[in-house]
C-alpha cells in the first residue's frame, strides 16, 4: 500500500501569501509539468492523490487551484478531449442558494458562486443545468466579482462569484447528465478528500513545529499529538486502500467522510496543544487554521453522512 503523506513536509510558499503570489506559484508548477498528474482510475491513482495531498499540505489555496486544474484536465480526457495547450483550467459547478449557470441557445447565462481562480484562469468547465460546457474566460461577457468572497480562510484562492451574460460556449463536454454520471465523478470527489487530508497534515506540521521550538510538551499535549497522528494515519490508510480499488460513490463518500472527520479532529485538538500563541503570532499557522475549515466544508457534514448511510443500508 502506498503512503499518501510524505515523511518530510513540503517546502512552504514564499511570504506574504497573496492571490498574486499563489497564482505565480501555480503558473510555475504548470510550466514545470508538476500539474501533469496521472489520470485517475488508470493504475496510478495513489500517485495522483499523493500529489494532491502534498499540495494541500503545502498550502490549501494553492491546492484548491491545482486540484481544479487537474480535475478539469481529467474530465476532458474522460470525454475524449484535450485541454487548450498552456491554459490553466478550473471547474465551476456550484449551485448554491438557487444560483447556477444555464445554457440558452448556445450561450451561457447566470451566476455561479465559489469560483476559484477568477483572475488567473484562462478556461473553465462550467455546469449548466445537466450539461457541462467549456468556456473561454477571456470573453468580456464573463463578469468577475471577487468582493463576493469575504472569508478570511482561503483568502488567497482568487475566489468569488462569476456572472455569465450570454457567453458563447466553445464546447459541450459530454452528453446531458454525463458530468455527474461518469465514473470519474466519484474519483474526483475522493481526490478532493486527499487535499483535505494534506491540509490537516499541514496543521499538524505546525503543531509539531511549535512543540519542537518550545523544547517541551506535557502529557496532555502529547496525548493530543498521539490522537492527531492516529487520525491522520487512519484517513491516509482509507484513501491509500481506495486508490488501489475501483472507486464508486460508496468508496468516494467513505474517503471524503474519513478526511473530513480527520480535519475536524485535528482542528479541534491543534489549539488545545498550542494555545493562542502561534495562531496570533505565526502567520502561516494562522492561515492553515483559517483555511482548512472553509475548504473542508465542501463536505456537507451530516447531510453527506446520511447519504453515505443510505447507500450502506441499501434498498428498504
Amino acid at each position: 500500500m502506498n503512503a499518501l503523506l510524505a515523511e518530510t513536509p513540503p517546502k512552504p510558499l514564499p511570504s506574504p501569501r497573496t492571490a498574486a503570489t499563489v497564482g505565480a506559484e501555480l503558473r510555475s508548477l504548470h510550466a514545470a509539468g508538476e500539474l501533469d498528474l496521472p489520470r485517475p482510475g488508470e493504475g496510478r491513482t495513489a500517485a495522483r492523490w499523493a500529489a494532491l495531498a502534498a499540495f494541500g499540505r503545502r498550502d490549501l489555496t494553492l491546492a484548491r487551484l491545482a486540484e481544479g486544474h487537474t480535475d478539469a484536465v481529467a474530465i476532458l480526457a474522460e470525454a475524449g478531449r484535450s485541454p487548450v495547450p498552456g491554459a490553466l483550467y478550473g471547474v465551476w459547478a456550484a449551485k448554491s442558494g438557487g444560483t447556477g449557470a444555464a445554457l440558452d441557445d448556445g450561450t451561457l447565462t447566470g451566476t455561479v458562486r465559489f469560483c476559484s481562480g477568477l483572475s488567473l484562469l484562462e478556461r473553465a468547465l462550467v455546469a449548466a443545468g445537466d450539461r457541462l460546457v467549456e468556456v473561454d474566460l477571456a470573453d468580456p461577457r464573463v463578469g468577475r466579482h471577487p468582493d463576493a468572497w469575504q472569508a478570511v480562510g482561503m483568502d488567497a484562492s482568487d475566489s468569488g462569484d462569476v456572472v455569465f451574460d450570454r457567453v458563447p460556449v466553445d464546447t459541450l463536454v459530454g452528453p446531458p447528465g454525463w458530468y455527474v454520471a461518469r465514473p470519474g465523478f466519484a474519483l474526483g470527489g475522493a481526490g478532493v478528500a486527499a487535499v483535505w487530508l494534506g491540509g490537516a497534515a499541514g496543521v499538524f506540521d505546525g503543531v509539531l513545529a511549535y512543540l519542537r521550538d518550545r523544547g517541551a510538551a506535557d502529557e496532555h499535549q502529547l496525548a493530543h499529538v498521539g490522537a492527531m497522528h492516529t487520525a491522520l494515519s487512519t484517513a491516509e490508510a482509507v484513501l491509500a486502500q481506495a486508490a488501489e480499488s475501483e472507486v464508486d460513490a460508496l468508496l468516494a463518500g467513505t474517503c471524503r467522510a474519513a478526511a473530513e472527520r480527520t480535519a475536524v479532529e485535528v482542528l479541534e485538538r491543534a489549539l488545545k496543544v498550542t494555545g493562542p500563541t502561534p495562531a496570533c503570532r505565526d502567520r502561516r499557522f494562522a492561515q492553515r487554521i483559517a483555511d482548512l475549515p472553509v475548504y473542508v466544508r465542501q463536505h456537507h457534514a451530516e447531510r453527506d453522512l446520511a447519504a453515505l448511510g443510505r447507500t450502506v443500508l441499501g434498498p428498504a
